[in-house]
């Protein structure tokens, strides 16, 4: 999993509330079993024009610079619906490594942390604030995962707050199954122990 430690970058505004794992990937656009060419697929519905698939030009991600960004600021509920992966998959692909927004689908935020993409929640009024500034210019962010704090342009630092587990991940790139391992000469210590206090257990 890519690290994440620090990250300044530009922002892009998607205000919607409610914006739902089927609206990030939809399911027709999910036609293949490899996680790789899913950032073409983002927002399918709204990004392009049918029936021959032109590009939006009123979808905010199809405008520079917003097409650059790194950052996507959100309306609350952001992930909600289904549990599809793959939603992180196509945010990640996109190019994105950050979404700030007033509150997340527990699913989809869990997934974001287990896919290198780090969801920072903060008050709704910060993030509308946020999604303005965005939307009026060029607004670049700097997300700072060890202090847990955004800062914005004017000296503006906001603070959030990421479970330990979850943040430990991030900073050291690692998955569940990486950071259970860190702790590889405990888990064979306690074997070890538990083998000579209940050998009939291992003998099987």
């Amino acid at each position: 999993m890519e690290q994440f430690v620090r990250l300044k970058a530009l922002a892009a505004p998607l205000l919607r509330p409610n914006v739902d794992t089927d609206v990030i990937i939809p399911s027709r656009e999910i036609t293949s079993p490899s996680r790789e060419g899913f950032g073409e697929k983002l927002f399918a519905s709204w990004r392009y024009l049918e029936p021959d698939r032109r590009p939006n030009p009123d979808f905010v991600l199809n405008r520079a610079p917003f097409d650059r960004a790194q950052v996507l600021v959100a309306g609350e509920n952001f992930g909600c619906g289904s549990s599809r992966e793959m939603a992180v998959w196509a945010i990640r692909q996109f190019g994105f490594r950050c979404v700030i927004a007033p509150s997340f689908g527990a699913i989809f935020q869990a997934n974001c942390y287990r896919n290198g993409v780090l969801p920072v929640v903060l008050p709704k009024a910060d993030v509308e604030a946020l999604g303005r500034e965005a939307e009026a210019g060029a607004l670049e962010l700097d997300v700072d995962l060890e202090s847990c704090t955004v800062s914005a342009p004017g000296g503006r630092t906001l603070r959030f707050e990421v479970g330990g587990p979850e943040r430990e991940m991030l900073l050291a790139g690692l998955d569940a199954i990486g950071l259970t391992l860190k702790r590889r000469d405990e888990i064979r210590a306690f074997q070890a122990r538990d083998q000579a206090a209940r050998p009939w257990i291992w003998s099987i």
